[in-house]
């Protein structure tokens, strides 16, 4: 149980960090370079991306992005795995007790990307519950 256990922590906490470059990554490309747009991050975190914040923000792409973010990462959510919409929390906790445990395995993925999309794009959303699911 213990060896089990190990390696259900281990590809958890690979996953989570996964995610989190992944994600980092998606908002320096789509935010920083195409809007312009490259707020500081929380304080104590490191930069995985270092940004120069020295370009003109693109007024209309703070509008653009989010939307067409949220259009994609909902497309792919819905049409790949319907589980993973919500932020997560709720999904892991379903799965444990109405599904015997059973999360499909496309599911970490579809998160990841909905997620990062989303993320990426300035939308609204946190990391928690996301990397409860993908840790589920």
């Amino acid at each position: 149980m213990a060896g089990l256990a190990i390696v259900v922590g281990f590809v958890a906490g690979a996953g989570a960090v996964g995610f989190e470059y992944l994600s980092q990554w998606a908002f320096h490309l789509i935010m920083d370079q195409l809007v312009g747009y490259a707020p500081s991050g929380p304080h104590g975190e490191a930069e995985l991306l270092h940004s120069e914040g020295t370009r003109q923000i693109v007024l209309w792409g703070l509008i653009v992005a989010p939307t067409l973010g949220g259009l994609v990462s909902g497309f792919i959510c819905f049409r790949y795995a319907p589980e993973a919409k919500g932020h997560g929390t709720d999904a892991a906790i379903e799965a444990y007790h109405h599904k015997g445990g059973a999360v499909r395995a496309r599911v970490p993925f579809v998160k990841s990307i909905t997620t990062a999309i989303t993320l990426g794009t300035g939308g609204s959303g946190g990391r928690e519950g996301p990397i409860a699911q993908i840790g589920a």
